[in-house]
């Protein structure tokens, strides 16, 4: 009887500890076991690099998105610009 009872609580703790390990906090216990995470003075400043990077595809990615949102307002305006033309056209004639 204690057999089962010892496989049946094996065979259980498998797939939670699956689900421990994949979880962010089981990421986040890995990190520091592994140095990243311990907030040193190197481990900072890689991610404060890191950071920056990021920040900085943002900001470009940003400035993409501004140029596109201008040249599709410029696209908008002309197109109302030549509906709009024909009517007043058309009545004066």
């Amino acid at each position: 009887m204690w057999v089962l009872v010892i496989v049946l609580l094996v065979a259980l703790m498998i797939p939670i500890t699956a689900i421990l390990l994949d979880s962010p906090l089981g990421r986040s216990v890995a990190r520091r076991l592994e140095g990243q995470g311990d907030g040193s003075a190197a481990g900072s400043g890689v991610g404060i690099r890191k950071l920056e990077q990021r920040v900085e595809a943002l900001e470009t990615d940003l400035e993409d998105l501004n140029r596109s949102i201008n040249g599709m307002r410029e696209e908008l305006q002309f197109v109302q610009r030549l509906l709009e033309d024909p009517g007043k056209k058309k009545r004066p004639s």
